[in-house]
């Protein structure tokens, strides 16, 4: 029996139940930090070029490299709430507008459902008329909801957590940056030659992956981008060049993404009348969702080794586990666990 307990599988369990208990706990409130370590590992190599095309210091190479990364990030920023906060004034400035149009509608669709019921069982048309009027008090009181004072103050309460996740995701980018080296060569004191000849191997596949995760991400960012522009283009010109920026970026949230603008925005369209406007925004939504949902496991699965059905399972699983990042860290897991088997770390050599 004693040959089952050995010192190994001790410290194997002992290891997978810290790393369960890290998952759990400490991942999901270390977000910023990992982050910025990820960010780190991602833009060295950047640094090290700058380094060697320069003949500057580490410390004048990675502070250059930060200002740039910080400005850009910066002015992305400030565009993207700029216009935000621009189009939210316009928006509560035009809303009296806009609830006297729906008013007009609705009057309108009630004297359409008296010609079209005309001689139809008076039982048939009340059942009619109060079936249209549950569903615009459940649109009312769904919109209520979402512009009540409690939501507003609910949003305006997680500022302060942004920020001061903003402001953690900096300071250790910078010193993450700084240190990485020395990081390095911390983790690799503890390990044994082959061992760390192992986790070399992993770490350069590694390296190569999260460029070819970021080349995914990028390059499928860029194909709806295009997509929503163009279409906001024949759709509505006036609106095209914001609103395709914010959809862009909204749509990194999973599973909804682009939903969240263009469902609401077809909504008002077609209760307002709008048919064709409204439908056509429902086309472009469903449109970039199909891309979203086909497109981006295939480019993912050939920049990250992967093929797209693992890629889209573990995306999902990743997404129901740990929620937004839980999307980028469930490939990461399937390929940490592919590389480790690559580089002799995890060895499944068995029959059944």
């Amino acid at each position: 029996m004693s040959r089952w307990f050995t010192k190994r599988l001790l410290i194997l369990t002992l290891s997978i139940i810290a790393f369960i208990l890290i998952c759990v706990f400490i991942l999901p409130v270390s977000v910023p930090i990992i982050i910025a370590l990820l960010t780190a590992m991602v833009v060295e190599p950047l640094v090290k070029l700058v380094q060697t095309k320069f003949k500057w210091k580490r410390k004048v190479s990675v502070m250059t490299i930060y200002i740039f990364f910080i400005g850009l990030l910066a002015a992305l920023l400030y565009y993207t709430v700029n216009s935000l906060i621009g189009k939210v004034i316009q928006f509560t400035k035009d809303a009296p507008d806009y609830l006297n149009k729906l008013s007009g509608v609705w009057i309108d669709l009630q004297s359409k459902m008296s010609n079209y019921t005309a001689g139809m069982p008076p039982e048939f048309v009340t059942a009619i008329q109060d079936e249209f009027d549950k569903m615009i008090v459940s649109l009312r009181n769904s919109l209520t909801s979402l512009l009540s004072s409690e939501k507003i103050m609910i949003l305006a309460g997680e500022i302060p957590n942004f920020l001061v996740s903003l402001i953690v995701f900096m300071i250790a980018l910078f010193l993450f940056m700084l240190e990485l080296p020395n990081l390095k060569q911390m983790f690799f004191r503890h390990l044994t030659d082959e061992t760390a000849k192992k986790v070399r191997y992993m770490m350069s596949k590694l390296n190569s992956v999260i460029f070819g995760f970021m080349k995914a991400q990028i390059l499928v960012s860029f194909i709806i981008l295009a997509v929503t522009f163009v279409g906001l283009l024949v759709i509505a010109p006036k609106y095209a060049v914001v609103m395709s920026l914010i959809i862009w970026i909204i749509d990194v949230i999973p599973i909804l993404g682009s939903i969240i603008i263009l469902a609401p925005w077809s909504l008002y369209q077609l209760i307002s009348g709008d048919v064709g406007m409204g439908s056509k925004l429902a086309i472009l939504a469903v449109i970039l969702l199909i891309i979203r949902r086909t497109v981006e496991p295939k480019v993912m699965g050939n920049q990250i080794g992967l093929s797209p059905l693992p890629t889209l399972i573990a995306m999902f699983i990743g997404l129901k586990l740990f929620g937004f990042l839980g999307f980028f860290i469930g490939p990461m897991i399937v390929i940490l666990f592919n590389t480790a088997r690559e580089a002799g770390i995890i060895k499944l050599n068995f029959k059944i």
